[in-house]
């Protein structure tokens, strides 16, 4: 439990941060190495760090405390937009939200955080700028289908749009092979591995390792399809509410696009999942429910054959899945 140290919540911005904590009060120290330096001189043996998930601006300050031997925890920000809410707050300032951040630090048993090392931080760059250039293509694409439906479309727009289409595929081949190398430096027969499942591709595969850290950040396939957000949520209240199950979707929405689209050859080639699809199909349930219930089922048995460290075995059902 956290009862034995010093909470400091912190509120992060791309320039500055504020910090709470009951002995020290509320500080705003520079969001760079100055900053980061003088919270640390601040900072008491006992101290544990709690800061949001916020894009690019939390992880230098995470890392570099890390790296100095201080605990940190770096939480989803709907958990703590939940437990404010839950207070019935009025007021939201950076001051107040690293309050409430220190409380909620107090109250919770938050993860530690683990410093990337140097591979990991640069596959999460790609991943990032990956997802950037795979909706710039999209978004393109359906341009360049709009001003094809056009009687007179314009020459010069057309030819722009193509030539942007073709840069973007480029790029994202030269992003996709430096991925790659990297994931195959650390994690190769893991890429392997999960290969051997109906269903599951490179691409697919290489995403899982990144985003999962190999793995390693869960501790059961549960927790994993949680946070890839294809666990169905139940809608109902008393007598009157009752809404149709659906996923949460509260995750890693490029890895769910992927496991959705696997799900399609899994049904054809995956023998457990292709049984499944067929059951739930057989109920009179929707297509649609049944794919995403072998999307489940492909990140279950993923987990099952990162964890077991042996390839994917059609006969045998393991208890990790």
């Amino acid at each position: 439990m956290n009862k034995d140290k010093e909470i400091y919540g912190i509120d992060i911005s791309k320039s500055v941060f504020d910090v709470y904590s009951e002995s020290a009060g509320h500080l705003q120290m520079a969001n760079d190495q100055k900053g980061f330096k003088l919270l640390l001189k601040s900072l008491p043996e006992r101290a544990l760090v709690v800061m949001e998930a916020t894009g690019y601006y939390h992880y230098r300050l995470a890392q570099y405390l890390y790296k100095k031997g201080v605990e940190v925890s770096v939480v989803n920000p709907l958990c703590v937009k939940r437990f404010i809410q839950m207070k019935l707050a009025k007021v939201k300032t950076d001051k107040s939200d690293a309050k409430w951040i220190c409380e909620y630090g107090q109250k919770n048993e938050v993860p530690l955080y683990n410093a990337l090392t140097d591979v990991q931080a640069e596959c999460l760059q790609l991943f990032r700028l990956l997802d950037v250039y795979v909706k710039k293509s999209t978004a393109t694409k359906n341009k360049l289908h709009g001003e094809t439906t056009l009687d007179i479309p314009s020459r010069v727009v057309y030819k722009s749009l193509q030539r942007n289409l073709k840069h973007l595929k480029k790029e994202i081949e030269v992003l996709e092979l430096r991925l790659l190398e990297l994931v195959k430096q650390d994690q190769e027969q893991q890429l392997t591995l999960l290969q051997t499942i109906p269903g599951i591709g490179m691409k697919t595969a290489l995403f899982l390792i990144v985003v999962t850290d190999g793995f390693k950040k869960f501790e059961s396939a549960s927790q994993l399809c949680s946070y890839v957000g294809i666990t169905p949520t139940i809608k109902i209240s008393g007598s009157s509410v009752r809404g149709r199950s659906k996923i949460s979707k509260v995750g890693n929405k490029k890895l769910r696009n992927l496991l959705f689209l696997a799900a399609f050859s899994a049904c054809n080639y995956n023998k457990a999942c292709k049984a499944l699809f067929d059951r739930i199909v057989a109920k009179g349930k929707s297509k649609k429910l049944a794919l995403i219930a072998v999307a489940n089922k492909l990140l279950k048995q993923a987990f099952a054959i990162a964890k077991s460290g042996l390839p994917y075995d059609e006969n045998y059902v393991s208890k990790l899945a």
